[in-house]
């Protein structure tokens, strides 16, 4: 041990030394005699640095010592310091290395050789080595802290330049103010004063000297040496710290030669009094003060970090240009002319202006050749510097239209605007925005900034030079992922901002990442800013779900698509509701359809408090059911939804367990809302009078027609029954006092509902019902399948829906239609045997948004028994993560194939189809040309029109407008006169132009772009996505009800009006109907219809149809059949001959013997199509029974009427939309559980009889 603590000491002291060593060599001390003095400062160098020897010192110089040898032993400091000066001309103080500690005692261990101070850290031996190191201290030298204030530094510089603006043009000012005081005849005593001061108007006979010399007062003349030399001495500085090595650069500078002109003789005549009155062109401080006020704009804009100033700049150099030229002219020809015609400084000035604006009355004129040459070179100048400061502003100018400029920051402090973030503008998705966001009352005083990066289009700007949009519309060209873009449209102050996909791209994919950056960008940049973001692939919704509102496109699309099949006009009935309209659409028109169709495409949702309403206030207390019906009967308004003041999620038809509470907020149907709407309480004195009254539905409308962003009327609401406005043509509802013809099997509502009333839906009873029916279903799978939630969904933030399901998987063989497996030997649709009729859906890929247009088709509130196989018909066979999500629905297959392939059509039974789903195909939807990217979708569609004529096929376009194909008649003088009908609604500004085209109002065609209204009318009713939601499946809530559809057959025709149904489903089934899908037996004219072999049946069904009117003839009907009304349907076909401007002659036998020939013609046309589609079907093996028994519906017109008032007469066939309440609100605990109750299937029996009445 003694060993070990020894060998330490001696590398401890070795260690010691060569530090020491290390430092006296790195710093050596002063050379001197004298033995040095100990300080605490390190030694000094002399003038002369110490001479070194050749060889550097040793470390073995002086051997280590044994700790135990006394000091005696050891040689003297000084001794040592003595021999080693003269040696090696190094004084090492050895004191210093506190050696006297290290020869008494071991020294300790440095802190890394030592435990505790590698836990408790090493500060004292880090801090000894610390060293302080100071940045940027080449800032700190006199010139560098000069250059600092007077050009680096921002706020200093802008106040030097300021100042020295300011001296400027104070010495400008000081140059008039001497011409003003100046005396031609007086020189006090110069030089010249004794030339001939009076000078002739001859130009030849100049005196000089007057204009070399001029009287100068002296306070003028301290104040202007004062100036000049602070004017010289800053110059100077200013180049001593501009200095980059050339001085010649410098001096030759123009700034720099005027300020010498200037100032420099000023500054002699200090010196030499003699020549202060000689003349110094002072005024040429104007141009030194131009150049300074540019570099203080620029300095101030660079303060307050505004970029976006460039036309501004430019606009101030250019009037400051013209100022400069203006001034310099007058002062240098009133000078001149001191020696000609004493031209005042105002004549000269006036000349100038003359001059310069090119029209030169002539009545001022300088007289001698220098004023003379003056001007010249001033016009020369002119034509030089103007012509290029008026082509940059012009550029510029031209530049800022494309860009679009800025939005003021006061102004979106002091006004309210919304941001439009798109990738590329089109007129259309502008003028549906703009249509929809100003069609608000509230929002008239709104702005609307549009941020694109593309340059705008021509016809977008057209539209914005408009003055109805060139007030309030202001386009930015730039991208929101730029801070300065966002900064320009004020995102940071905006109300909202709206971030739109561009679903014409080829990869929607790229065109979703692209607006997810948007949205992120935005967030950002302004996070208080609400986001309303529209999605096209529902994957990507989940990365902007931080978003206030977002609509995502494939979603909404492949549910409302798939309702379509199950209710028909689903998308006609979403897209009016979302659409917003005054209901005053058609109202000129004969046509009783119409009219009924254009009133009611009116009605929107609203929303307002249970305790503000007059509508639902008293109703406070009373069930939902009850409020729901009562209010409709007698305001007219349709209560759809409710939502508790401490529950977010909004509950359509919760039932009549829900008891309405004045917190609660009702969501409910009408032309307009509550608060636009007036009451009157006079129809009993009306009444009593005799005078009929008019409700809400039955005059025609009684306001004006205002453009779309006119703020919307009043609408008086009469509060009793309605009166028949046409010869009591219309039932009433029985009053409350029992008066009328009340049926009784019409029960009343309750107001509480009845527990033991409450009848569970007859959707909970399948079970019961394949038990009890087990003979009737036998052969079928239906009994296999089990309620459940997906266990596979395609993407992240789908909602979970409970659905029927099958109880294992089926294996990826199984799905294909066409091809057999192991476990399935089928090879086409026949084979199957399947008892419902097909949903085939025709698509190019296989999506993640095709697994919602199967998910409302298997919702669990579906009847087993109504569930349709569903074929789904790809251009490209689906990928296994897409078979893994739908292997578990049940009647769900694929096929590989295209719709143009008619074999295909055959394979996947579109025979035995009931809709055929056509869906917009990506690689289409963007075309050279507009409007052609649904060319082939048409074709196509047109080719299935003929060869199936009563297939039901729904089409969705890219464009709306090329609706105007489908089923297209070239010769079909009906179409022709609706065409005609849009163009005068358009003209009038309407919304809804295109309602009256009809595959439109039939739901057989809908386009992705009419739903981006509803994230529009999310600004004002941000309820409006999740009740659309809730309506199409999309979501589904605990004690929501869902939309379905019941079918009106001739036992329902007692029920006579749509207020007693209305009555009759809220009694029996708590079920709120909104509204009513109505079919026509229409005859179109057969001399232009391309189809027409199929009109003798269609006057068969109009026969059968009148036969059972007779029948019928206790019913007052007012049904729009225009067999019933021979007056309107002349009055009809006279204004339809008339906007088609056809004359129709009286008919001749040479004619109908050649519309003979012609029908002969296209009843031969029709069989050879036949023919075809059976010759095909033998070649495939298909049995052709199914194809002879398809019959053409091609003469009937179709459409929705939303809240039609109370004493609407149902008609045959009649498909009513409803609102059912949620089966699993009403089940039993026991159900609920699990536990089987055996006195179910008579409960549901009686259940099943009330639903469908």
């Amino acid at each position: 041990m003694n060993i070990f603590f020894n060998m330490r000491g001696t590398i401890v002291r070795q260690i010691a030394e060569d530090r020491a060593l290390a430092e006296a060599a790195m710093n050596p001390p002063r050379r001197t005699s004298s033995p040095p003095r100990r300080t605490s400062s390190p030694p000094r160098r002399t003038s002369s640095p110490p001479r070194r020897t050749s060889s550097p010192p040793r470390r073995t110089s002086s051997p280590p010592r044994r700790p135990s040898s006394s000091p005696d032993d050891r040689p003297s400091t000084e001794s040592v310091q003595m021999n080693n000066s003269s040696n090696s001309g190094v004084i090492l103080d050895i004191s210093t290395l506190k050696m006297a500690e290290v020869d008494t005692e071991v020294p300790p261990l440095p802190p890394r050789y030592r435990f505790r101070d590698l836990l408790l850290g090493d500060q004292t031996f880090q801090n000894d080595d610390r060293v302080q190191v100071e940045f940027y201290v080449n800032e700190n030298t006199f010139k560098e802290r000069l250059k600092l204030f007077f050009i680096k530094n921002q706020r200093s510089s802008l106040r030097i330049r300021l100042f020295n603006f300011s001296l400027k043009i104070l010495t400008c000012a000081l140059y008039v103010l001497r011409v003003s005081l100046d005396d031609r005849e007086d020189v006090n005593g110069d030089p010249c004063a004794k030339c001939q001061n009076n000078s002739t108007a001859d130009s030849a006979d100049i005196n000089w000297c007057v204009i070399f010399w001029v009287t100068r007062r002296e306070p003028v003349w301290a104040i202007q040496v004062t100036v000049a030399l602070i004017s010289f001495l800053e110059t100077m500085l200013i180049t001593y710290l501009s200095y980059k090595g050339n001085i010649w650069e410098q001096i030759f500078q123009i700034s720099f030669i005027l300020e010498m002109i200037n100032s420099v003789p000023f500054i002699i005549t200090i010196f030499w009094c003699p020549l202060r009155n000689i003349f110094v062109p002072v005024f040429l401080n104007c141009w030194l003060a131009k150049g300074a006020l540019e570099n203080m704009i620029n300095d101030f804009h660079r303060a307050i970090q505004r970029t976006h100033s460039a036309m501004f700049n430019q606009v101030f150099i250019l009037i400051c240009t013209l100022l400069c030229l203006v001034f310099t002219g007058a002062c240098g020809i009133q000078h001149l002319e001191r020696a000609g015609k004493r031209l005042t400084l105002f004549d000269s000035f006036y000349f100038c202006i003359v001059t310069f604006s090119t029209v030169g009355y002539g009545d001022v004129t300088p007289q001698i050749w220098p004023s003379q040459l003056l001007v010249v070179i001033l016009i020369c100048v002119a034509l030089v510097v103007l012509p290029l400061q008026f082509e940059e502003l012009a550029y510029l100018w031209m530049e800022s239209q494309k860009l679009g400029g800025n939005y003021s920051r006061h102004r979106a402090q002091t006004e309210k605007h919304v941001v439009l973030c798109v990738s590329s503008l089109k007129i259309d998705l502008l003028m549906d925005f703009l249509n929809e966001f100003y069609a608000h009352p509230r929002l008239q005083d709104y702005y609307v900034v549009i941020l694109c990066p593309t340059e705008i289009d021509i016809q977008v700007r057209r539209i914005l030079q408009i003055p109805l949009w060139s007030q309030r519309v202001i386009y930015l060209q730039g991208s929101a992922l730029k801070d300065q873009d966002l900064m320009r449209a004020k995102m940071d102050d905006a109300e909202a901002c709206f971030i739109l996909s561009s679903r014409n791209e080829v990869d929607r994919t790229a065109a979703d990442h692209q607006t997810i950056l948007r949205a992120w960008a935005a967030k950002d940049f302004a996070p208080n800013c609400p986001l309303y973001v529209q999605i096209l692939k529902p994957e990507n919704k989940f990365h902007v779900k931080f978003a206030d509102h977002v609509v995502c496109e494939e979603e909404f699309k492949y549910a409302m698509l798939a309702l379509n099949c199950v209710c028909p006009a689903t998308s006609t009935l979403v897209t009016l509701l979302v659409h917003t309209s005054r209901g005053q659409e058609g109202q000129l028109s004969p046509e009783q359809w119409q009219r009924i169709y254009g009133r009611c495409s009116g009605n929107e949702v609203y929303h307002i408090r249970l305790c503000d309403s007059k509508f639902f206030g008293e109703y406070d207390g009373k069930s939902f059911t009850y409020a729901s019906f009562h209010a409709h009967k007698k305001y007219g308004v349709c209560l759809i939804g409710v939502k508790r003041e401490d529950n977010k999620s909004i509950l359509l038809n919760p039932g009549p367990r829900h008891i309405m509470a004045a917190p609660d907020t009702c969501y409910y149907i009408n032309i307009t809302k509550e608060e636009n709407s007036a009451f009157i309480f006079k129809q009993e004195e009306k009444h009593n009078k005799g005078i009929p009254v008019s409700g809400l539905y039955d005059a025609p409308s009684r306001l004006p027609v205002h453009s779309i962003i006119a703020s919307m009327g009043t609408v008086a609401i009469d509060l009793q029954n309605p009166s028949p406005p046409e010869e009591s043509s219309k039932l009433t509802l029985p009053t409350e006092n029992g008066a009328g013809s009340r049926r009784p099997s019409i029960a009343p509502v309750l107001e509480i509902a009845d527990s033991s009333a409450i009848l569970p839906c007859d959707l909970l009873s399948d079970q019961s019902e394949d038990e009890n029916n087990q003979s009737d279903e036998e052969g079928s799978v239906g009994s296999d399948f089990v309620k459940g939630y997906p266990p596979n969904s395609p993407y992240i933030g789908s909602s979970p829906t409970l659905c029927h399901l099958l109880p294992q998987k089926a294996p990826f063989c199984c799905l294909r239609l066409d091809k057999g497996c192991t476990h399935s030997s089928f090879e086409d649709a026949k084979a199957y045997g399947f008892k419902n009729k097909l949903i085939i859906v025709s698509a190019e890929t296989a999506g993640n948004g095709l697994y919602n247009f199967i998910v409302p088709l298997r919702a669990y509130y579906r009847p087993r028994k109504e569930l349709n196989p569903i074929v789904l018909l790809l251009d490209y066979p689906p990928d296994n993560h897409f078979l893994e999500a739908i292997c578990c629905f049940p009647m769900v297959y694929f096929m590989a194939g295209t719709i143009d392939n008619l074999d295909n059509l055959l394979q996947c039974g579109i025979i035995y189809a009931d809709n055929l789903v056509v869906v917009d195909k990506e690689s289409t939807m963007s075309a050279e040309e507009d409007y052609m990217a649904d060319a082939k979708t048409i074709v196509n569609v047109q080719t299935m029109f003929r060869l199936f004529p009563s297939l039901s096929i729904i089409t969705e376009l890219t464009h709306p407008s090329n609706m105007r194909f489908m089923q297209f008649r070239a010769k079909d003088c009906y179409s022709l006169a609706l065409s005609k009908l849009e163009k005068i609604e358009r003209d009038k500004g309407s919304n809804l132009a295109f309602m009256f085209r009809l595959p439109f109002a039939a739901g057989r065609v809908f386009s992705i772009s009419m739903l981006d209204t509803l994230l529009y009318q999310s600004f004002v009713k941000d309820y409006m996505i999740g009740i659309a939601r809730l309506l199409l499946g999309l979501d589904t809530t605990p004690g929501s009800g869902y939309l379905c559809a019941m079918k009106i057959t001739e036992e329902d025709l007692w029920i006579r009006t749509y207020g007693r149904l209305f009555q009759k489903l809220c009694s029996s089934s708590s079920e709120i109907p909104i509204g009513i899908y109505r079919t026509e037996s229409h005859m179109f004219s057969t001399s232009e219809s391309q189809n027409s072999i199929n009109v003798p049946q269609g006057e068969e069904h109009r026969e059968r149809g009148e036969s059972w009117k007779e029948k019928k003839a206790h019913r007052n009907s007012t049904t729009s059949d225009q067999s019933e009304h021979p007056l309107l349907r002349k009055k009809s076909m006279q204004w339809a001959r008339r906007l088609s401007r056809k004359n129709v002659k009286p008919s001749s036998r040479a004619e109908r013997i050649s519309q003979q020939r012609l029908n002969l013609y296209r009843r031969s046309e029709r069989q050879e199509l036949s023919e075809l589609v059976k010759n095909r079907m033998k070649h495939l093996g298909l049995p052709t029974v199914g194809y002879d028994e398809m019959n053409d519906h091609q003469n009937t017109l179709s459409y929705v009427l939303i809240n039609p008032p109370p004493d609407t007469v149902l008609e045959l066939n009649d498909i009513v939309y409803i609102i059912r309440s949620d089966p699993l609100a009403h089940m039993p605990e026991e159900s609920q559980t699990g536990q089987p109750r055996r006195n179910q299937q008579d409960f549901v029996s009686e259940t099943r009889d009330e639903t469908h009445l």
